[in-house]
């Protein structure tokens, strides 16, 4: 009795577990006709239709993603189109589920794959890259593959939804090893316009490489004109500078840098622009449609030269990292004299000149007086003791010619009396 009791115990407990435990989900079949094709130049689309034997109690839902799963997916529409730059194989995995619930396990994955373009992967393009240029032409840019002939004619191939066909762009030019392409992309009234991307191919017209697609982003790789300076002003010490932004650009879309240099401290200070509103209302109605920015600590009684440019913020694009070209330079404050300067010039050589020709003049004298002549001893003592004939001979002679003198003299005289007497 007491092995029929165990079992008795044994099947109440699998019965009380049993019941704990939900009848597992019915498993959806896969979808049937899965498809792909490829629209304009990047655009890839895969269709499919609904699984034969679904449950008619089942809202069927779609779970797709790619093979390494990314970019998931849950809808009711029995399609799924993406812009995918083709120079990789891209395939996607698509199942069959009754809600939108991921946790939920899909029917069995059906996968559907394109394969890149034909060709040597080595010939193909590489570094293809475009900028948006003030939203009004597109640049595109790109070096030659390595298994290319030098001679290679290259074609690029353009396409965005507001074109409606695929373009081929006809300027072609070189930037030392670059190859390059530009064509006119204007933005349009429609928002809509910067959520959208162009779609890129390069290849070469004789077929012999590989093509190369890219995809451009609207809101990405965006580059400004720069601004124009209007005008510059000192105001209670301070330096204001009003400029006016690139055309189809609003304000709030840029970030600025306001350069000063001072010519006479010899100083370069570039400010980022935070807020674009002067404190001094007055200037900011002077000219309409135009920035202001305070730059503090600027000396008005010096040259102070000025240049500002922008770039695109995250407030409106994604990039945030291509700066415009500076602007023109302005300049305001006290220029420095140039008369001064070549009067300068011209007497230092003046002063050279005439202060070597003081020193030619005098350099004897100079020279006696920084190396003074050393007296000869010899001749000290040769006037102090030497023969003394030479001068008692002088003397004597001029004794005698002083005697004979006097004495014609004296006749003179006396021969003057006797003639007066006789009279």
């Amino acid at each position: 009795m007491e092995r029929p009791a165990r079992l008795c115990g044994l099947w109440a407990l699998l019965l009380c577990a049993g019941a704990g435990v939900a009848a597992p989900a019915e498993t959806q079949p896969p979808v049937t006709n899965l498809s792909v094709s490829v629209e304009n130049l990047c655009t890839v689309i895969w269709t499919w239709n609904p699984p034969e034997g679904a449950s008619p109690n089942c809202s069927l839902r779609y779970f797709s993603h790619f093979g390494n799963k990314q970019d998931k997916k849950i809808a009711p529409e029995t399609h799924r189109s993406e812009e995918v730059p083709l120079n990789e194989r891209i395939c996607l995995q698509v199942g069959s589920q009754c809600s939108t619930n991921e946790s939920e396990q899909p029917s069995i994955l059906v996968e559907k794959c394109i394969s890149p373009p034909e060709g040597d992967p080595e010939s193909a393009v590489t570094e293809l890259q475009c900028v948006w240029h003030n939203l009004s032409y597109m640049t595109c840019t790109w070096l030659p593959g390595r298994n290319t002939s030098p001679d290679t004619n290259y074609t690029l191939y353009y396409w965005h939804s507001s074109l409606g066909k695929i373009l081929q762009c006809e300027n072609i030019h070189r930037e030392g090893q670059h190859i390059g392409c530009s064509f006119v992309l204007s933005k349009v009234k429609d928002s809509s316009f910067e959520q959208q991307s162009v779609q890129i191919m390069v290849k070469d017209n004789a077929g012999k490489i590989r093509p190369s697609f890219n995809i451009v982003p609207l809101t990405s790789h965006v580059k400004p004109d720069p601004p124009h300076i209007k005008n510059l002003s000192f105001h209670n010490g301070d330096l204001y500078v009003q400029w006016k932004n690139p055309q189809n650009f609003y304000s709030r879309c840029l970030s600025y840098q306001v350069e000063v240099n001072n010519s006479q401290a010899e100083t370069h200070d570039i400010f980022s622009v935070e807020e674009t509103k002067c404190q001094n209302s007055e200037l900011e109605g002077n000219l309409e449609g135009t920035i202001c920015f305070m730059v503090p600590g600027v000396l008005p009684d010096t040259l102070n030269t000025v240049r500002i440019r922008v770039k695109t913020n995250k407030l409106c694009y994604e990039d945030d990292k291509l700066w415009s070209n500076w602007s023109q330079a302005m300049s305001i404050g006290q220029r420095a004299n140039p008369t001064f300067y070549i009067t300068t010039l011209l007497i230092i050589p003046v002063i050279v000149a005439a202060a070597i020709i003081v020193l030619l003049l005098y350099l004897k004298r100079l020279k006696i007086i920084i190396f003074p002549p050393i007296p000869d001893p010899g001749k000290i003592f040769k006037e102090m003791f030497g023969d003394q004939n030479d001068d008692t001979l002088h003397w004597k002679k001029y004794d005698i010619c002083e005697k004979q003198t006097k004495e014609e003299t004296d006749s003179v005289v006396l021969i003057e009396n006797l003639k007066r007497a006789s009279q």
